[in-house]
């Protein structure tokens, strides 16, 4: 299969410095939730991605030395020689399929507090950290300067001894020391280093100049510059300041990565900010230099990325989140398949692992972080060593992603949905202010599964277990879903609450289903334990429809849960511009038909309100009852295996339940090791002798 005529540019090779990429499709550099920690996870997460046809797939920010500990974020490091063999193991993956293998080096500054090293931090002036430790960063004297420059440029050498091919150096983010120069609100010095704007760009002329020296031979040296910090005169604009650092440095590098600050902006969900949003910021770069240029915006469509080269604006299409979604979105361009590309719905969970510690995720692709761990692939999987038919009950997430992955290792499928419509809950919270993109999941599956001849579709088809057991199939497997409580109970009243009944009380699921509470200029309260984006979602909703709204939390703010999606910040604003009063530290303690009342978390006062309606958005209830009767008719002889998947197994996030479907696919009819058996690999420490240095 061929490319579509208008995609073939994406194909064309591209020279960087002493290197060529072989493609247009650059991953840039992105963090896991592995890095130093699991390094051969992270290789195999990286290799599928250079199997998938991206030309360029770079490391997360790896750390140049101890005075630059991102503890606890778990990230990349070349402190030493004693590093270089995991980060060669990624090159060595990467290079392996013909592409380009990249290193973010990077020094924090003052974006850290060394928790783990204990090191003071550095800065261009002194100051508090920007992490949330009562800890300030020291100024760096001249001394400073070039013991970091000879850090790095050691760290550079490591680098091409490793095998990587891209080497940066790194000011983006607002947690890059180089760019803690280049702003004047960290940057008060008075010396060489300060003041004029050629005087902040020193350090960074200088680590690009110290690199190429170093190693410009063999490896191409990048810039990853934040050209606008969407912060106003405070901060780096990108038709003032932005445009003049690029220009001062424009012929230096071999390539030039341009994104925004801080990460929030450059990795805004769908819920706030379109695709390509990022371009009209970075447009300018390819007029100051010659010297490629490579940007971001979730670019998920093979047009605009065309679009945007053949304008040019880009001449590499960079990705992050769309390389995640689908790292084989670079084959399917070539090969004539851009309808089957995984599309990213932009909504973060991938950035959680990050915050959280935890090995990266994906809602669309729950194979991402399980290259090697459990040694799934995100195109392909066993075929059944004995094709078996299998009832799918229930069209949500898990049960389109289960009926898809099943019905590729060769199974029989029957998917029965007993609702009008395909996608369960994406289809349902889709249609909810911001989260229109969610309908991708289903969109993707659906597209797929009609293809293919051994699946059959059946709508409209709600089944009791005796009509589950009418089609004779050799397994039923049962996803149908979860429903909102209402009856109060989630974290904070585990019990739940007393709600009267003649309480005007709603939950997510009535609202979805088009019930508005109240009316238009009259009260609703609504009281999220969940602290997930649903009670914000609704708050919107609501105030759009004019109700006057008021949202209850016994977290600090609203969505507590999305300071790990970058999206808290923006969240509370909307609302608050929206007219949307938060209020913080309070725990339902019940609902009577003329009234709530509400407990501070911390004194346990109670206080009470008057709404119109109430909104519980709690916790969920997982739909079991089908499964529940089939396991009661289980000893029937001959009867067909039971599965439980999804949010009808455990309620959790989108993400949560197309993971249990494909991790039921997998293993359905599969023999494994022990039961009480780790089910995946795992990297252990190794020993070091106990007198070690």
């Amino acid at each position: 299969m061929q490319p579509a005529p208008s995609h073939a540019v994406l194909l064309e090779p591209v020279r960087l410095g002493p290197v060529t990429a072989p493609n247009r499709f650059y991953q840039v550099p992105h963090c896991n939730g592995m890095g130093q920690r699991d390094p051969s996870a992270v290789a195999g997460m990286r290799a599928v991605k250079a199997e998938g046809g991206w030309g360029v797939v770079c490391t997360e920010e790896c750390e140049i030395a101890p005075d630059s500990d991102v503890t606890p974020s778990i990230e990349a490091r070349l402190w030493d020689d004693r590093d270089i063999p995991a980060l060669a193991r990624s090159a060595e993956a990467i290079k392996r399929h013909g592409a380009l293998a990249g290193v973010e080096l990077a020094h924090n500054g003052l974006a850290t507090a060394n928790r783990y090293t204990r090191a003071i931090p550095l800065s261009p002036s002194g100051g508090p950290v920007e992490a949330c430790d009562p800890v300030q960063a020291r100024p760096m004297d001249l001394a400073d300067i070039a013991a970091l420059r000879r850090r790095h440029r050691a760290a550079a050498l490591r680098a091409r001894t490793a095998g990587f091919d891209i080497v940066y150096c790194y000011a983006g983010h607002n947690l890059a020391l180089p760019m803690h120069f280049l702003s004047r609100r960290y940057n008060t010095r008075g010396d060489a280093y300060g003041g004029s704007l050629e005087n902040r760009v020193r350090l960074l002329r200088e680590l690009i100049e110290d690199t190429k020296e170093a190693v410009g031979d063999r490896c191409a040296v990048a810039v990853r510059l934040a050209v606008d910090e969407l912060m106003g005169p405070e901060g780096i604009v990108a038709a003032e300041e932005g445009r003049d650092i690029v220009a001062l440095l424009a012929e230096l590098p071999d390539l030039w990565d341009v994104n925004l600050s801080d990460w929030s902006h450059d990795s805004a969900t769908a819920r706030f900010e379109p695709e390509g949003w990022q371009v009209a910021h970075i447009d300018f770069v390819k007029s100051v230099t010659s010297k490629p240029v490579v940007g971001v915006g979730r670019f998920t469509t093979p047009d605009l990325m065309a679009r945007l080269v053949r304008t040019g604006v880009l001449d590499l299409i960079g990705a992050a989140r769309p390389s995640i979604a689908d790292p084989f979105l670079p084959r399917k361009v070539a090969e004539g398949r851009s309808d089957e590309i995984r599309e990213c719905i932009g909504c973060n969970v991938c950035v959680s692992g990050d915050f959280t510690m935890a090995p990266i995720r994906c809602t669309q692709n729950p194979t991402m972080g399980e290259e090697w761990r459990r040694g799934w692939h995100p195109e392909r999987i066993a075929a059944a060593e004995r094709p078996r038919g299998v009832l799918v009950v229930g069209g949500g997430p898990a049960g389109l992603e289960a009926a898809l992955w099943l019905a590729r290792r060769g199974h029989r499928v029957d998917l029965a949905e007993a609702g009008a419509a395909w996608g369960g809950r994406v289809a349902r919270e889709s249609a909810l202010p911001g989260l229109a993109s969610y309908a991708r999941v289903r969109d993707h599956r659906m597209h797929l599964l009609r293809q293919m001849p051994n699946v059959a579709l059946y709508l409209d088809s709600p089944l009791d277990a005796e009509t589950a057991l009418a089609g004779g199939h050799d397994a039923v497997v049962v996803a149908t879903g979860a429903r909102w409580r209402r009856d109060g109970a989630g974290r904070s009243a585990r019990l739940g609450v007393p709600v009267a009944a003649q309480a005007a009380v709603f939950t997510p699921d009535d609202l979805m289903d088009g019930v508005l509470p109240a009316r238009p200029g009259e009260p609703v309260l609504i009281f999220d334990d969940d602290h997930y984006y649903m009670g914000s979602v609704l708050a919107e909703l609501l105030a759009a429809a004019g109700r006057r709204v008021e949202l209850m939390t016994p977290a600090a703010d609203a969505a507590h849960w999305t300071h790990n999606t970058l999206e808290q910040g923006r969240i509370q604003a909307r609302l608050l511009e929206l007219g949307v009063t938060i209020t913080p530290h309070r725990a339902l303690v019940g609902v009577t038909a003329d009234g709530v009342e509400a407990r501070c978390v911390f004194t346990g006062r109670t206080e009470r309100c008057v709404p119109a309606a109430t909104v519980l958005v709690t916790s969920r209830l997982p739909q079991r009852a089908l499964y529940e009767d089939l396991t009661a008719r289980r000893d029937a002889p001959g009867g067909p295996a039971l599965a439980l998947i999804g949010d009808a197994l455990a309620p959790g996030t989108v993400a949560a339940a197309v993971y249990s479907g494909h991790g039921f696919a997998r293993d359905f009819d599969e023999t494994g090791g022990p039961a009480d058996a780790v089910p995946f690999r795992r990297e252990l420490p190794a020993l070091a002798p106990a007198d070690a240095p």
